[in-house]
């Protein structure tokens, strides 16, 4: 498949191949039919999160937890922030209350965090709650670096 994207399902973590100019078109799952882009914010689990921060397309992660007041605050914006970068990556949180591991695994000190992942390895970091706009600055500024 000539210049295929490889996207792993946020729902039932299968990866899944795709032809990059079909990335606009709604893809789904061929799994569970889970839209595979779609500009929501989605929530994932650990093994979840492994597996995604392998894809082809960027994947920002925030790290947050319900009893934090900026965590909830920066909600809103950060899935603004998500229809906004739709095609050019996915955004997804995951608790690090109901995932304690992460908190080790990715090094957070304090939340909300969020972490810029591309083909494997963690591009950057954005620690704080932040307006959608300067989300959106961000990915697109560390991107363009490591395209």
């Amino acid at each position: 498949m000539a210049d295929a994207l490889k996207l792993t399902c946020h729902a039932c973590g299968t990866a899944n191949r795709l032809p990059a100019d079909r990335l606009g078109a709604a893809p789904r799952c061929g799994v569970c039919g889970t839209r595979l882009a779609d500009g929501r914010v989605h929530e994932i689990d650990l093994a979840t999160l492994e597996k995604s921060r392998k894809d082809d397309l960027p994947l920002l992660v925030d790290f947050w937890a319900a009893w934090c007041g900026p965590c909830r605050m920066m909600a809103p914006q950060f899935s603004a922030a998500a229809r906004m970068l739709l095609p050019e990556a996915r955004l997804a949180k995951l608790d690090t209350e109901a995932h304690p591991g992460a908190s080790d695994r990715y090094d957070v000190r304090g939340i909300p965090l969020l972490i810029l992942f591309h083909r494997g390895r963690e591009v950057a970091r954005l620690a704080g709650a932040r307006p959608a706009e300067e989300i959106v600055k961000f990915v697109r500024h560390h991107v363009g670096q490591t395209a």
